[in-house]
């Protein structure tokens, strides 16, 4: 389990996104902008912060850019449109939108945080033996 940062302006997506790493195990906050994600750096120890794809780049990269600055420990996960390609060059791993997002957006906070597998991967596991 890992505390994640979830960024982006669309709430729908957010409240996906979130679902989708609770139901994996992961503790999920949701910044919908930069003050946002500054206040929540303030109080949380991110492992890893993912950043929506649908963010104007100059946004995303202050968004990045704070991260870097306040949540010094967190890796970043950029998704991104594959029609306008990646915003930050920084970011520690990326994922393309649209993909497999629930299954891939897991495995790849699982990566980053860390995990060798996903709890609920374990969990489907044990069952089976």
């Amino acid at each position: 389990m890992a505390l994640v940062l979830c960024t982006g302006d669309d709430r729908t997506l957010l409240k996906t996104r979130r679902l989708i790493l609770e139901r994996d195990g992961h503790k999920v906050v949701t910044a919908t902008n930069q003050q946002e994600v500054l206040d929540a750096c303030e109080h949380h120890k991110f492992a890893v912060a993912v950043v929506g794809q649908w963010l104007p780049a100059q946004s995303k990269l202050q968004i990045c850019d704070a991260i870097r600055q306040k949540c010094k420990t967190a890796k970043i996960l950029e998704l991104y449109s594959p029609y306008s390609g990646k915003a930050f060059e920084q970011a520690d791993s990326w994922l393309a939108v649209p993909a497999d997002v629930p299954q891939e957006l897991a495995e790849r906070v699982n990566e980053l945080a860390g995990n060798k597998s996903s709890p609920q991967k374990a969990k489907a596991s044990r069952k089976v033996h």
